[in-house]
């Protein structure tokens, strides 16, 4: 198995490129070994020090580092955990007793509103920052305002919040008027 790394716009993150399917159209995001419950893979690499996060997406893995750590020490590691997590054929993910994200209700025209956000961010955003190793997930619409969660390589990227401002807040603005800021969560 040869496994490629990939540079982010984040130094702290580097995008791991199995050569095939991780997630498929499905994403994942740990920040902890305990909120990683569902992945055998995410609990090893959590062993590794310094590891900060870790993203799955269609067809990579992102790890984060904490800022003093260095890539040189840490990357074959990684691909070690990485690809022994795949010869053995282990699974990425298990099913756990874990309650389920309940979403939140809108009223009509609100679900109208959102449904067009969604459907943007789905179509124009998420493919591009998975080209980047990161993912933005809609969280919620309130008064105008979009609050998004950022996930692998996005979560802490220097230029997250110019890509949150004067990308996708742009964008949102002229295809849906109704939208007055976008915000992190």
């Amino acid at each position: 198995m040869f496994i490629q790394t990939e540079a982010t716009p984040n130094p702290n993150t580097l995008k791991f490129l199995p050569g095939q399917a991780v997630l498929g159209d499905k994403t994942a995001f740990f920040t902890s070994k305990e909120n990683a419950a569902e992945s055998p893979l995410a609990q090893a690499l959590f062993e590794l020090p310094d590891i900060r996060a870790i993203f799955y997406g269609s067809d990579f893995i992102t790890v984060t580092k904490t800022e003093n750590a260095s890539w040189e020490v840490m990357k074959p590691q990684i691909l070690t955990t990485i690809m022994e997590h795949y010869q053995h054929g282990n699974p990425l993910m298990v099913e756990t007793t874990a309650a389920a994200k309940t979403e939140r209700s809108y009223g009509a025209e609100e679900q109208e509103i959102v449904d067009q956000i969604k459907e943007l961010l789905e179509t124009r955003v998420r493919p591009a920052v998975a080209q980047d190793g990161g993912d933005i997930i809609f969280h919620s619409y309130e008064d105008g305002i979009v609050k998004l969660e950022m996930h692998g390589a996005c979560s802490g990227c220097p230029s997250s919040t110019a890509t949150l401002k004067s990308g996708i807040e742009n964008m949102l603005k002229h295809y849906v008027p109704e939208v007055v800021s976008v915000e992190p969560v």
